[in-house]
């Protein structure tokens, strides 16, 4: 075999293992993780940059954290079937990725400013946003609605990886507003999915923060595919590597599991806000459902490995973790099943008599203090939806 064979052989071998973690859920032996899918406790873990990992909750909180993870998942659920049902135009679920979004969100400050894509319904839910907000968007009757500076959390962001560049030009503004420095200092983080890193956006968001030193957390969160391309189609390397050739460190969590995803992302926010600059969290994690309601996911993976991923479920270890732990018995469990049921239900009852917007109002905040170009065209939209009135059409 010529020697060039030879290299062909090596990288379909690399190709197999590389698709066989995927299948099975193994992020490696590099994987930051304090709560393994079986419920057990670790007390700590030491990261490759000798890093020490641990959190330190009371019985409410490892409580209020189940809590998050069980309410997110139902109202995500009934947008699902809102949307299945024609009350929605599209919905992008969160189903399987609870853990990476609401351990990174309760990680966040008051102060710590979030930038979503379109998924991040769980950090949404923690930054204290009303879920109504952007099924409002998706139902296509207002724009999301929310206040980015009262939440700290933008507005949800279609184009893909496009956040990562206005997180990355805020958090050079918090800089050189003199902001950083201290514990009481501003952190940013940036959300998109693996899918994104091959956008040019997201490696240019990469260049000016690494040499800006930005105050700011990517975070990953790798849920193996970019709608149907899978994650070896992207990338030869774990993503998390990625950030040293651009000159920060990245780190790799367990994104199933809500306690490491919480202290990883607590960690690097802080490290951001006293001025040691960007890094780069992978989320490793998995996309249990479809990657928006207009997707088939059943056309590109196969059962099994959507079967080895359930058994890495985040609300499911933690519950074992509660249980193991006896920090909740089964009148707690359903107790949240119950509130999780009436909010979902109440916000599906939200959805149904949103107001549909008068088709003006699409004028009305084009500019903070109007225009005469947009009065005029506000006025002869007006007359061209008047000259419908009384008639046949």
């Amino acid at each position: 075999m010529a020697k060039g064979d030879t290299g062909v052989a090596a990288r379909g071998k690399r190709a197999t293992s590389r698709s066989k973690r995927q299948a099975t859920g193994d992020g490696g032996t590099d994987l930051v993780q304090l709560l393994t899918p079986s419920g057990e406790r670790v007390d700590s873990v030491t990261g490759q940059d000798g890093t020490v990992y641990r959190v330190d909750f009371t019985d409410d909180e490892y409580r209020g954290l189940y809590r998050d993870l069980v309410l997110v998942r139902k109202l995500d659920a009934e947008a699902t079937a809102l949307q299945r049902q024609g009350e929605l135009g599209l919905w992008a679920s969160l189903l399987g990725q609870e853990a990476a979004q609401v351990g990174s969100g309760r990680a966040l400050r008051p102060q710590d400013m979030a930038f979503p894509t379109y998924r991040e319904h769980g950090v949404l839910y923690c930054r204290g946003i009303d879920p109504i907000m952007p099924l409002g968007l998706f139902r296509g009757v207002d724009q999301g609605g929310w206040d980015p500076n009262e939440f700290k959390f933008n507005m949800y962001t279609i184009v893909i990886g496009a956040q990562t560049l206005h997180a990355t030009g805020y958090a050079m503004g918090v800089t050189m507003d003199g902001k950083t420095g201290s514990d009481d200092g501003e952190a940013v983080i940036a959300y998109f999915g693996d899918g994104a890193t091959s956008q040019g956006d997201v490696n240019e968001a990469f260049v000016w923060a690494g040499v800006f030193n930005a105050p700011l957390v990517f975070f990953c969160q790798n849920n193996q595919y970019a709608i149907s391309e899978p994650l070896e189609r992207q990338t030869r390397i774990p993503l998390y590597r990625r950030a040293a050739g651009f000159g920060f460190p990245g780190v790799r969590v367990d994104g199933n599991d809500v306690l490491a995803s919480y202290a990883v992302t607590r960690h690097a926010l802080d490290n951001a806000r006293l001025g040691q600059g960007p890094s780069l969290i992978e989320a490793y994690t998995y996309r249990m459902g479809a990657h928006t309601t207009s997707d088939d996911p059943t056309r590109y993976r196969i059962a099994s490995e959507v079967e080895a991923w359930q058994a890495k479920d985040p609300i499911a270890r933690m519950k074992a973790f509660l249980t193991r732990q006896q920090i909740a018995d089964d009148t707690f469990f359903a107790d949240v099943d119950e509130q999780a049921r009436q909010e979902s239900v109440a916000l599906r009852e939200r959805v149904l008599t949103m107001p549909n917007p008068e088709p003006e109002s699409m004028f009305d905040h084009v500019y903070p203090n109007g225009s005469p170009e947009l009065d005029a065209q506000r006025e002869q939209f007006s007359r061209y939806l008047a000259s419908f009135e009384g008639s046949a059409h």
